[in-house]
């Protein structure tokens, strides 16, 4: 057996036994129905689980995770929806409290929409379409921080992503409504895998700042 197959089949079995053994009712709860208090929005990077970075255990997060964690404007059509058909199930069915955009350092798929035009840029069928949500956060960065390091226009369109996508979130009537009612709140989260630190962004001071445990959120 090949032995990432075997690995996963052993880390299942723990699982199994840390939730399924007689010591322990959660699972007993949650075949009835999930009553996560958290939609997390989520890059698909294998580094970044955000079960693992947050510590949170089954029913605690509804989850959607993609290419660089980018949420689309609000757009009904007869086009196929993933993305928003899960946030709609979040929010008007789960009824959710919290939105956070969880993006990343390193992220392959913000490098490949700042790579756009080089040599070494290859498009494919489907990932350059799906970048190209964030485009206009390419154009901003670009726009204020064209001249700098290359280092420092990744990290900063990686943030300025995050902000996008919560833009777009806001598009959507019925998170509009929820927000401007105080049942929801949506949060920019930054990890920074070199140093371990989790940021929020904070909209008074217009910047990402490290988290702290003892922030009020609601």
């Amino acid at each position: 057996m090949d032995p990432t197959i075997r690995k996963m089949i052993h880390g299942f079995r723990h699982f199994r036994k840390a939730y399924f053994s007689d010591s322990t009712e959660l699972y007993s709860r949650l075949r009835h129905g999930q009553m996560p208090g958290t939609l997390m929005i989520a890059c698909c990077d294998s580094r970044v689980d955000p079960a693992h970075v947050t510590r949170s255990g089954p029913g605690e997060m509804f989850v959607i995770r993609n290419v660089a964690n980018l949420v689309p404007p609000y757009h009904p059509d007869s086009a196929f929806h993933g993305v928003s058909s899960a946030i709609e199930y979040a929010v008007c069915h789960l009824e959710v409290k919290h939105i956070i955009v969880l993006g990343h350092s390193n992220c392959g798929g913000i490098h490949a929409l700042m790579s756009e035009g080089e040599e070494n840029h290859h498009p494919s069928e489907f990932l350059t379409r799906w970048l190209s949500l964030a485009e206009p956060a390419r154009q901003r960065v670009k726009e204020r921080l064209g001249d700098q390091p290359m280092e420092l226009q990744l990290r900063a369109c990686e943030e300025t992503s995050i902000l996008l996508s919560m833009e777009n979130l806001m598009t959507f009537p019925w998170i509009r409504e929820r927000v401007e009612a105080g049942l929801l709140k949506i949060h920019g989260w930054y990890f920074c895998m070199n140093n371990g630190e989790l940021y929020d962004y904070d909209s008074e001071q217009e910047e990402f700042l490290p988290l702290d445990d003892g922030m009020e959120f609601l």
